[in-house]
């Protein structure tokens, strides 16, 4: 059985501790707000992301996100010049990296404790890995 296609987009639900914080931090961040009411909706690159003005620590401490890049010491650089610790009392991001499974890596954690894995693509690799 094929599924329709077309427009499909898939786009997560990320929790945050404190709403008008965390729109914040995703605006200092350069993220493209689309939608700003009972839910803020987000884009960045070709994804996007709902920020909904909901907490659950178990829930947000478990969440993670992955956004692919094709400059990771491009946005290594824009994230040290934003000092994001200073600016949202967060944990420091920890800087590029190859990990075990191959990709470079950093590591960013939002407000509300979401991980997000801002990963280089592999050369010659589509965009989805």
């Amino acid at each position: 059985m094929q599924i329709p296609t077309g427009t499909e987009v898939a786009r997560p639900f990320l929790p945050s501790k404190d709403f008008a914080t965390s729109k914040g931090f995703y605006e200092k961040l350069g993220f493209e707000k689309l939608l700003d009411a009972d839910v803020a909706i987000f884009r960045v690159g070709s994804g996007a992301f709902i920020l909904q003005n909901y907490f659950h620590k178990e829930w947000a401490e478990n969440c993670m996100m992955q956004l692919m890049v094709d400059d990771l010491d491009a946005w290594w650089s824009h994230l040290e010049k934003l000092d994001l610790p200073a600016a949202f009392d967060i944990k420091s991001p920890r800087p590029p990296a190859t990990q075990p499974w191959g990709l470079r890596v950093a590591y960013l954690f939002d407000p509300s404790g979401v991980l997000w894995h801002i990963a280089e693509r592999r050369d010659g690799r589509p965009s989805a890995s």
